[in-house]
């Protein structure tokens, strides 16, 4: 049985390809290294709560992971779903070396889950309260490293399934980094920037005890900018000596623009490989965050159009594109803090403000959903499929559902994850503050390439999900095993 192997940067060049293949036996430490087969563990009980339970199938196993996944956390939907589409990926490899499984289960119980207070005074002086968050899933890799979320959204499902998620897609890039993610439920949208550094300072107050150079790096999130993380990284050095790694300053926001840019990049790879390009492609962005915005400016530097951008206020369109003068007037608006696109009608004598009533009753090429988890639902996917749409690429996190992504596969559109499209933020950050865009697109296409070869050795061919999900687990796997019970 043959694996296909991605390189890390401190062994091959960018982009770099394996000479042979590697299989199941192999000593080389890489990705799929060696991970003896194992048919013992098929006689091994998974579960032993009442009586002992086998499995005699890799999709016996994932189903009964699943099963486990409800019984424990079936209050956390979110988690629950996250779990079932990753254990169906995963049947092939449990199929192939039982052991595996085992090590799935472990895999469902992050390392460590902090949950905390965080009181704040708002400006007429009355005391706020919020929740904190932060779960450190999995160092089996490494130090820690994921994003942090601010939103009303936010709760400990939610920041659970997006860790669970982090383990496949740090585990994914090939470098020696752990996962975790974090944040809070305040909307950092409809307050004043006083209440935001307040709120800031008194959650890294409480995180502070929890993160640090070379333990646990906190990154930008939904929510969280280059403000919060200098709010936040002024409390940090305020309160310890050591405030950088490698020359490297902690919590550095010094290139926000990674995941967007990281997203158009691999949709890029997604169309080179069918022989296409993103030239003259019109696409449809949902969401005017950082990540659509930089999603936008990149889709114009390959020459595609982007028509669109949405948020709580509604959506505007521009049936040309926006043009480069266009997108700087958005980022002037959205720049400021709880400003609406609505305002941008007033700049523009061509753009249509809710008009049609749907964003997806915009025809276009491919669709980058940069807004909410959940955005694009079945219904959605079947509105994009009717009008002609070729692909959705995620921009967010979760962004389509499950039922979505089957719906997609049947259809025949391309579907981006975001477990393999947000690894922008972790490729800049490991390249360092000095990389070019070239040697960014190379680790990119190296990513792409290892999870495309990965997804076709377990027949599933062009499923970009699979071969991600399986592509990171290996590689957390194979370091778990010889870890022992931990």
């Amino acid at each position: 049985l043959s694996y296909h192997s991605t390189r890390s940067l401190s062994s091959t060049p960018s982009g770099g390809t394996a000479n042979q293949k590697k299989t199941l036996i192999t000593k080389n430490k890489d990705v799929h290294s060696n991970m003896p087969l194992s048919k013992s563990w098929r006689n091994k009980p998974l579960f032993r709560r009442q009586g002992d339970v086998r499995f005699r199938t890799g999709l016996e196993a994932s189903n009964l992971l699943v099963q486990e996944a409800k019984r424990r956390d079936d209050h956390e939907k979110q988690f629950v779903d996250s779990v079932e589409a990753t254990m169906h990926c995963l049947s092939p490899v449990f199929e192939r070396n039982p052991r595996c499984a085992f090590v799935a289960k472990q895999l469902m119980e992050p390392e460590r889950f902090i949950q905390f207070r965080v009181p704040w005074l708002d400006d007429t002086g009355v005391i706020r309260m919020n929740r904190g968050y932060r779960v450190q899933y999995s160092s089996s890799l490494g130090p820690y490293e994921g994003p942090l979320h601010f939103g009303s959204h936010v709760n400990s499902a939610t920041i659970k399934s997006l860790g669970f998620d982090a383990v496949f897609s740090n585990g994914l890039t090939g470098y020696t980094i752990g996962a975790a993610v974090g944040g809070s439920d305040i909307n950092p949208f409809d307050k004043s920037e006083a209440e935001i550094q307040r709120f800031c300072q008194s959650y890294m107050t409480e995180l502070v005890k929890y993160v640090g150079p070379d333990i646990d790096l906190p990154t930008m999130g939904m929510g969280v900018g280059k403000k919060e993380f200098g709010y936040m990284f002024g409390q940090y050095k305020r309160i310890n000596i050591k405030s950088s790694s490698g020359g490297r300053p902690f919590l550095s926001g010094s290139f926000p623009q990674a995941p967007g840019v990281g997203v158009v990049h691999f949709a890029n790879e997604m169309l080179k490989d069918k022989g296409d390009s993103l030239k003259g492609k019109r696409c449809v962005i949902i969401g005017a965050g950082k990540v659509a915005r930089a999603v936008a400016q990149k889709l114009v530097e390959f020459g595609a159009i982007p028509l669109t951008f949405s948020d709580s206020s509604g959506h505007v369109y521009e049936a040309d594109g926006l043009d480069e003068a266009k997108l700087k007037t958005i980022d002037t608006i959205k720049e400021e803090r709880g400003a609406l696109l609505g305002r941008y009608i007033m700049a523009s004598t061509t753009a249509k403000f809710n008009d049609p009533a749907s964003i997806l009753d915009i025809p276009c090429d491919l669709c980058f959903p940069c807004a909410a988890m959940g955005d694009i639902t079945e219904e959605a996917a079947i509105k994009l499929a009717d009008n002609g749409c070729k692909g959705v690429i995620e921009g967010g996190y979760s962004t389509v559902t499950l039922g979505a992504r089957k719906l997609l596969k049947k259809r025949g559109l391309m579907y981006g994850p975001h477990t393999l499209t947000l690894t922008g933020s972790t490729v800049m950050h490991n390249l360092g503050p000095n990389a070019t865009d070239a040697a960014f697109e190379a680790e990119i296409a190296r990513i792409y390439k290892n999870t495309k070869a990965t997804a076709q050795e377990f027949h599933a061919r062009g499923d970009l999900h699979a071969g991600a999900t399986i592509s990171g687990f290996l590689r957390v796997a194979n370091a778990m095993l010889a870890h022992g019970a931990v």
